[in-house]
């Protein structure tokens, strides 16, 4: 049953053909058989959710998610549970309450079976740390399932969890998912509630990050989406929003940027892209064009700074006197602008004004291109340390291979991730436009044969 999608498993517990506690132990021997060697979960809550799973088997709860397994990274807060976030530092961190995700699963129904693998401090596209060790591709074991949400996707891919929840500030929901075969959508920030989040979540470069659902279909993503997504003043990006119906996609233009500017991508992920533009065309009226758009060169610098250099002062500070205890994935990064002076006030203020005016030039050029349709990366999940790329014009080297991702994270644009064989895609929206990608993403996952 835990092999159905997360649609099939909710109308299963619906129609009763499944208990929430039968569901549930589908899952807990997937776990057993499969995570010794993916390695994906920091915390196993197999007694507890078995009696969830129970309570609500003898009496059926209500709920839109009711008898559903999920896992949850680990850095969303669960009330007496420790968030690692990938780091031994953490390990005396015990939450106080629940993450603003968390609540709305419980209140939904779900039954969290366990917290899922990071990097230290979410700091690499690598899920790996001194707490559980390397996390691998179900996939294929000798490659990366991504991060920094690797663990969420590993057991979503390996069937380990029905779908939960993963954040994304540099392509953390995506590239794990690109990695793994399955779906994930980086809302606009604000809309699914990223309260209770390790770090928070916050400015000055806060619009980059965001909670997002995890699947392994996008019509999975949505069901999830629709539970998680609703206003809360714990969230300073939320604003009371109200989606509209979703418009006939008759006429909607949907632009296609096969590669950022000059930046080759591998041919898995040129062809991804290249199949979902002949699969789109024409489907249900839409346009499908090219689309190059103007002045985001810098983009990625600008990301970088802000994701970065600037909070590179308070982590060298936060683990000054126990680097001994920290581990590469969460100062690889860190040590490469090691001899770089700290951020000066002027400096985030022309880069955040660099931002603005970026981003206000590509909502102009979107008012008749709604929809990009762009790589999930420049790469494909890579051997674990790997650190350069063949393409078919030049080698590249993992921040060029990041390059698709980070520049929705910059503009604070949602991007849903949808799997398409062997790269997924992705499809890059203007601000709360979520239904409408995800509406997009669903035909283009039916039209696919996903």
């Amino acid at each position: 049953m835990n092999h159905h999608t997360l649609r099939a498993q909710l109308e299963f517990l619906r129609t009763r053909e499944i208990s929430p506690l039968e569901l549930l132990d589908a899952h807990l021997a997937e776990i057993e058989a499969r995570n010794p060697e993916v390695n994906a979960f920091t915390q196993l809550y197999a007694d507890e959710a078995r009696a969830a799973a129970r309570q609500q088997t003898e009496a059926p709860a209500a709920g839109a998610l009711a008898g559903l397994t999920l896992t949850i990274k680990d850095c969303f807060d669960i009330a007496g549970k420790p968030t690692f976030c990938g780091s031994k530092l953490r390990a005396d961190h015990r939450a106080s309450r629940d993450s603003a995700a968390v609540q709305r699963l419980k209140a939904a129904g779900a039954i969290i079976v366990g917290k899922t693998s990071t990097p230290e401090f979410l700091a690499n596209y690598e899920s790996d740390s001194h707490l559980i060790g390397r996390t691998n591709n179900p996939l294929d074991l000798s490659l990366t399932p991504g991060g920094s949400s690797g663990g969420e996707a590993a057991a979503i891919a390996a069937f380990m969890s029905a779908g939960g929840v993963g954040s994304d500030g540099g392509g953390s929901v995506r590239w794990p998912a690109h990695c793994c075969g399955i779906a994930g959508l980086k809302p606009t920030p604000g809309r699914v509630s990223a309260a209770g989040h390790y770090p928070a979540i916050a400015n000055p470069g806060g619009m980059m990050g965001v909670a997002g659902p995890m699947a392994r279909t996008v019509s999975d993503v949505r069901i999830l989406f629709e539970t998680l997504r609703g206003y809360d003043s714990d969230d300073p990006y939320s604003v009371p929003f109200a989606p509209e119906p979703v418009p006939s996609l008759a006429g909607l233009k949907i632009g296609v940027w096969p590669q950022f500017y000059q930046t080759p991508v591998q041919a898995a992920c040129a062809q991804g892209v290249a199949q979902a533009a002949q699969l789109l065309t024409g489907l249900d009226g839409l346009q499908v064009d090219e689309f190059q758009p103007r002045g985001l060169e810098r983009a990625p610098n600008l990301w970088s700074f802000l994701f970065t250099e600037l909070p590179a002062p308070f982590t060298r500070e936060y683990i000054e006197g126990r680097r001994d205890q920290t581990h590469w994935t969460g100062t690889e990064f860190l040590d490469q602008i090691a001899n770089r002076p700290a951020p000066t006030g002027r400096q985030v203020v022309e880069v955040l004004a660099a931002r603005d005016a970026m981003r206000a030039s590509l909502l102009r050029q979107m008012q008749d291109t709604p929809v990009i349709l762009h790589p999930a990366a420049g790469m494909t999940a890579f051997p674990h340390r790997t650190r350069r790329y063949d393409t078919p014009t030049k080698q590249i080297g993992l921040f060029e291979g990041t390059f698709p991702l980070v520049w929705a994270n910059l503009l604070g644009l949602p991007s849903l991730l949808v799997p398409m064989g062997g790269a997924g895609v992705q499809l890059i929206g203007r601000p709360y436009s979520e239904e409408l990608l995800l509406a997009i993403g669903e035909r283009l996952e039916e039209r696919a044969g996903l």
